[in-house]
């Protein structure tokens, strides 16, 4: 990218007041009507996908099992605002798709509105399992990849999302405006990185990577998401980025356009159930394939999976899963390709494009999993498992997966996997990590491997 487009401050954003007017009426707006919207959630043409002003709990739980709903996140912010969207009467894809678009703001060293997304969600009310494919990698300019996140989360968000669009724009777009605090694995990859490309937000005045605890705004990305927020037409999701990030690089507007889909999940039938998973080309496929191996040789799975996942390679990703106690869940992965993707800041959007090729090895880190138990054993648990992509995650999922199926577990042993705190551990949640989630005797319930790596919110 030349330097001179590095160096501005603002081209073509929203000024920095309109920008807070728009944050406040927006805010405005949603508040006004989340109490409405828990109102009305029951009759909600969605269908059952979530839980919607229920009672709360009249019995206590271990850390990590919910009587209603739950989402675990690699950031503590997000996994929090993912809550939030729950209790104001969202379902699973509401929660998944708000905690993403923070995600967004607060780890753009995984994740962000450059990167690619896949995604998997299994709707308890139909029996239904669905996979959100990236389709094939596209460029803007040679190792600047086509944006493709709004669109993608727009259309998941569409299909079975119960809140408005706004609503789950609304705080990450107030994050990027206000502030956020660096956590520790975005700390940890400024550490690793340097500021080259990144500077003036992530960079002290001297130049040096700002440290656990700094503060970060971004405003130009609060006007893009505001932007969003106010798009009229779904046609228009994604335009405005779009638009800004070819006027910073000089560019045509391509004419490929974004292609994120809705596709059936792949399936494998088994004894104890079904397992979904995405096609290709995520690792989904190569996943299937390792399962089908293992199971078939019964070859013994090592005593513990995580260490499967001691090798931080690229691509680096973020993943994230939400999940009911009806057996509704979502589980979220998205990468830049490597850390801070293409590594430079476009200063019209504050966001950090992907650093893909056309010709681009396929998602290799995308390979969500759901197991439904069998439908007349009201008992048989949900299990979803979602892996922030290193190369040997598929083999992971696989490893966990067969101990699950070889190893029956009680209710106290299912329970006592969650009971150890989520702690934010830098170079363990996020690039390391494998989060579960279960639904086990009407209970929703989140971990990870290593335990305890990171943040889970529930109700």
């Amino acid at each position: 990218m030349p330097q001179h487009l590095l160096d501005r401050n603002k081209v073509g954003g929203l000024p920095g007041a309109w920008t807070r007017l728009l944050a406040g009426l927006l805010l405005l707006a949603v508040s006004s009507s989340l109490a409405l919207r828990q109102l009305q959630g029951r009759n909600s043409p969605k269908g059952n996908l979530g839980p919607v002003d229920l009672p709360a709990s009249r019995h206590s739980h271990h850390p990590g099992v919910y009587h209603h709903s739950a989402v675990i996140s690699p950031a503590a912010t997000c996994s929090r605002l993912g809550q939030e969207l729950l209790v104001a009467g969202g379902n699973v894809v509401d929660a998944g798709v708000g905690a993403a678009l923070c995600l967004a703001v607060v780890h753009p060293h995984a994740t962000g509105l450059g990167a690619t997304f896949w995604g998997l969600f299994y709707n308890s009310s139909s029996g239904n399992s669905t996979a959100l494919t990236a389709g094939p990698a596209q460029i803007l300019a040679p190792g600047l990849g086509l944006p493709t996140a709004l669109p993608a989360l727009h259309l998941l968000h569409t299909h079975f999302g119960r809140l408005p669009w706004s609503h789950l724009l609304a705080k990450p777009a107030m994050l990027a405006q206000k502030g956020f605090e660096v956590d520790a694995p975005l700390a940890s990859a400024l550490a690793a990185q340097g500021t080259e490309g990144l500077c003036p937000l992530f960079c002290h005045t001297n130049g040096t990577p700002l440290g656990l605890g700094a503060q970060v705004t971004n405003p130009n990305l609060a006007a893009v998401l505001l932007r969003e927020a106010l798009a009229s037409s779904p046609d228009l999701v994604g335009n405005a980025l779009l638009n800004l990030l070819v006027r910073d690089l000089g560019l045509e507007l391509p004419s490929v356009q974004p292609k994120p889909s809705l596709e059936p999940a792949l399936q494998l039938l088994l004894p104890q159930g079904v397992l979904f998973t995405t096609p290709g080309p995520s690792a989904g496929p190569e996943l299937m394939g390792l399962l089908e191996s293992t199971l078939h040789s019964k070859t013994p799975s090592p005593a513990s999976c995580s260490s499967l996942l001691q090798t931080a390679e690229t691509p680096v990703s973020s993943a994230l899963a939400t999940v009911d106690s009806h057996g509704s869940m979502l589980l979220l992965t998205s990468s830049l390709n490597s850390s801070f993707g293409s590594g430079h800041l476009s200063p019209s959007t504050g966001v950090l494009l992907s650093n893909l090729e056309a010709s681009s090895v396929p998602s290799t880190w995308a390979c969500p999993l759901i197991l439904r138990g069998n439908l007349d054993d009201t008992e048989d648990d949900m299990l979803g498992l979602v892996a922030s992509g290193i190369p040997r995650g598929a083999k992971a999922m696989a490893c966990t997966l067969f101990n699950h199926l070889t190893t029956p577990q009680t209710q106290q042993q299912v329970q006592h996997q969650a009971q150890q705190r989520p702690t934010e551990s830098p170079g363990i949640c996020g690039k390391e990590a494998l989060l579960q989630v279960v639904v086990h005797a009407e209970h929703a319930q989140v971990s990870s491997i290593p335990s305890g790596c990171c943040p889970f919110q529930g109700y």
